[in-house]
C-alpha cells in the first residue's frame, strides 16, 4: 500500500516559502534583481539580466525547497581544499526535497525550455512523485523556480497559468541560469535532494529519511553554460557530502549504501564534461550517474551509523578550472 503524506497545512511549501518571495521583491535593489510583470504574472530575474548574488541565491535555494529548509553558504575544507560551500538542512526531506526542490517540471514553449521546481510544482499537481506520495499543495498562490538562460516566453508563462489555475498576480516566477551567482548557489543546495533521488532510484523507501544535512563545494561561476553545467554537476558528484538519519533496519542499511555515492557509477573518476560527451542529450544520462561523493547514514532504531563514498579535492580542482 503507498505511503500518504498527511495534509498539514502549515507545511505546505507556497506558504512557507511566500515571505521568502517577498523578501525578494522588497529588496530586489540590494539583491541586485529586476523584478517585472508579464501580463499579470510576477518575473523575478535573479540571473539573467540581473548580476544576482549570493544572498539572493540562499533565499533562492529556501524557497526551491518551500521554506522547509535552511540553506547557508561558508567556508568548508574538503581534504585539504579549503574552498567556499553550501549547507544545507532539513526536518522534512521529502517534502522539501522531492516534493518542491526536485527538478520534476519540464517547462517547454517555442524558443523555451526549462527545468522547473519549487512550490508551484505541488501546486500544479502534474507529477507522479504527487500522485505516490498523495501530498498536492491546494494553495493559491503558486512559485516556480526555473534554471534558465532566459525569461519565460508568454507562451510558456500561459502555459504554466493553466497547470498552476491560479490567478496571474498569484503567480510568481523566479529564473535563474546555472551560469550565474544564483544559479551556482541554489544547485549546490542540492545535496540533499541528490542523495534523496539516487537513494528513491534504488527503490528504497525514502519515506524512512526523517532528517537531512548536507554540504557541497560552490561551483565557480563561468558564463559559459556547458562548463557551469560541468561545475555544477561534479561539485555534487566529487565534493557533496550527505547525512540521513533514517528509520530503518542496519542490514538493509548495510546492503544499500555502497550503491549511493558516485564511486558506485561504471563513469566514477571522469569529468561530467567527458561524461556528457558520450550521450547525444542530457536526459539521455543514466538517472544512476546522479549521486553525491559521499553519504553517511544513522539508523535511529538502532544507533548505528554507516558510510560510503569519498569526496575527490583533485577532481574538484581540475573541474574549477584552478591554477595550482
Amino acid at each position: 500500500m503507498p505511503f500518504v503524506l498527511p495534509e498539514i497545512p502549515e507545511l505546505r511549501p507556497s506558504r512557507l516559502a511566500m515571505p521568502l518571495v517577498n523578501q525578494l521583491i522588497v529588496n530586489q535593489k540590494r539583491l541586485n534583481l529586476e523584478v517585472s510583470e508579464k501580463n499579470g504574472v510576477h518575473i523575478i530575474d535573479c540571473g539573467v539580466n540581473a548580476l544576482g548574488g549570493w544572498e539572493a541565491g540562499v533565499l533562492f535555494a529556501e524557497i526551491c525547497m518551500g521554506g522547509l529548509g535552511r540553506v547557508d553558504v561558508r567556508w568548508a575544507n574538503f581534504k585539504g581544499f579549503q574552498w567556499p560551500s553550501v549547507q544545507v538542512v532539513t526536518d522534512h526531506p521529502l517534502r522539501a526535497c522531492m516534493l518542491s526542490q526536485f527538478a520534476g517540471w519540464s517547462v517547454h514553449a517555442r524558443n523555451f525550455s526549462a527545468l522547473g521546481s519549487g512550490p508551484g510544482r505541488a501546486v500544479a499537481n502534474r507529477e507522479k512523485l504527487f500522485a505516490e506520495f498523495g501530498c498536492a499543495d491546494p494553495s493559491d498562490n503558486a512559485i516556480i523556480c526555473l534554471e534558465s538562460e532566459k525569461l519565460p516566453s508568454d507562451e510558456a508563462i500561459q502555459d504554466m497559468l493553466r497547470k498552476c489555475q491560479c490567478k496571474p498576480a498569484n503567480l510568481f516566477i523566479l529564473v535563474a541560469p546555472t551560469s550565474s551567482l544564483v544559479g551556482s548557489i541554489q544547485i549546490a543546495a542540492r545535496t540533499l535532494e541528490t542523495g534523496l533521488y539516487k537513494l528513491k532510484t534504488l527503490t528504497y523507501d525514502i519515506t524512512a529519511v526523517r532528517t537531512g544535512w548536507g554540504i557541497c563545494p560552490l561551483p565557480p561561476v563561468t558564463p559559459d553554460a556547458m562548463q557551469a553545467l560541468g561545475r555544477t554537476n561534479d561539485a555534487i558528484r566529487y565534493g557533496a557530502s550527505v547525512y540521513f538519519n533514517v528509520n530503518d533496519e542496519d542490514g538493509y542499511l548495510q546492503s544499500i549504501i555502497k550503491q549511493v555515492p558516485t564511486s558506485s557509477s561504471p563513469e566514477y573518476g571522469h569529468l561530467f564534461a567527458t561524461v556528457i560527451d558520450q550521450y547525444n542529450d542530457f536526459y539521455d544520462i543514466d538517472p544512476l550517474f546522479f549521486s553525491p561523493a559521499e553519504i553517511w547514514l544513522t539508523n535511529l532504531k538502532s544507533g548505528r551509523c554507516f558510510h560510503a563514498g569519498a569526496v575527490r579535492p583533485e577532481l574538484l580542482q581540475v573541474s574549477f578550472g584552478m591554477e595550482v
